[in-house]
């Protein structure tokens, strides 16, 4: 059972900064301007508009910012302006410690997902897998998706009906909820950051990737032992696809689905995840039960 950070009230404060890629720091101005209009506080960190190569600053700074708001007590959650790449640099030299003692929530999903999984993994602590500031614009900020962020923050329990997948297979499971970016995951694997998925329910999803590439990871995935003993997977968007010269011959779905095929836990495909707008905000660690049927539903429990 995972620790729960304490919910957002009206007052509370967000901190945004940008661990990992560069980002326009008007679009985390714009995404604060929507958390004041929830009720909260917002204080933008200085990675946030600024640039060091690809990255918003270097693996230092990068690193005392995010360990800055970690340890700050009158912050309540951080909201990651962006993914891309960076988070796996710092990881193993934050200091969780004072976060043990007074934790809060981590919002993000795409690179972040490595820190996600690693505070499940390490610390047993929810977080929540959301678009970030990216994802908050003119044309989002009203949509379910951001909303659904806003809802995970105030400790309102999640419940998402989506359509139903060609490939799925049907049943009704529980557990808790992990996973997120399928290339992160994979680059976990054989790290202390990889988590027992026993009796979980594993999500995951992609974008940009070469097909042959997400076949690899997902073989990956099953050799390390991440598929075997799974409540039941679920199987967000796998969007921009790549492809060589010579076709793979399967999509992500089918190349999922033979990789597990073999198991008797529920699969579901298309559920609204991933590089896209329809991205649902799911607690990492929270406990949700999925429903695979001609009416499909996860609904937090």
């Amino acid at each position: 059972m995972s620790i729960i950070p304490p919910y957002l009230r009206p007052g509370d404060t967000i901190g945004i900064t940008c661990p990992a890629s560069k980002m326009e720091r008007a679009s985390a101005e714009y995404a604060a301007e929507v958390l004041a209009s929830w009720g909260y506080r917002t204080i933008i960190g200085n990675t946030a508009g600024a640039n060091f190569h690809n990255f918003s600053a270097t693996d230092k700074v990068r690193l005392q910012e995010l360990q800055q708001m970690l340890d700050d007590d009158d912050m309540q959650a951080i909201l990651f302006g962006r993914g891309g790449y960076g988070v796996v640099r710092i990881l193993d030299r934050i200091d969780f410690s004072h976060f043990k003692k007074f934790p809060k929530w981590i919002c993000g999903y795409s690179d972040i997902t490595a820190l996600l999984i690693h505070l499940h993994t390490r610390y047993h602590t929810a977080s929540i897998h959301s678009l970030m500031c990216s994802g908050i614009t003119p044309e989002t900020k009203d949509d379910p998706f951001v909303r659904s962020l806003k809802q995970t923050l105030s400790g309102e329990k999640a419940k998402c009906s989506f359509s139903p997948g060609a490939l799925n297979r049907k049943g009704i499971c529980e557990g808790e909820l992990i996973g997120g970016n399928l290339s992160l995951l994979a680059n976990l694997s054989g790290t202390v950051s990889q988590p027992d998925t026993k009796d979980k329910l594993l999500f995951v999803e992609d974008v940009g990737e070469y097909r042959y590439s997400v076949d690899r990871m997902m073989i990956n995935l099953k050799r390390s032992g991440w598929l075997k003993d799974l409540s039941g997977l679920i199987i967000g968007s796998f969007n921009e696809s790549k492809e060589t010269e010579t076709p793979f011959g399967q999509t992500e779905y089918e190349m999922i689905w033979d990789k597990v095929k073999e198991y008797q836990y529920p699969v579901c495909f298309g559920f609204p995840v991933g590089h896209q707008k329809q991205n649902y905000a799911l607690k990492v660690g929270g406990e949700y039960r999925l429903v695979i049927s001609d009416n499909c539903v996860l609904e937090e429990i």
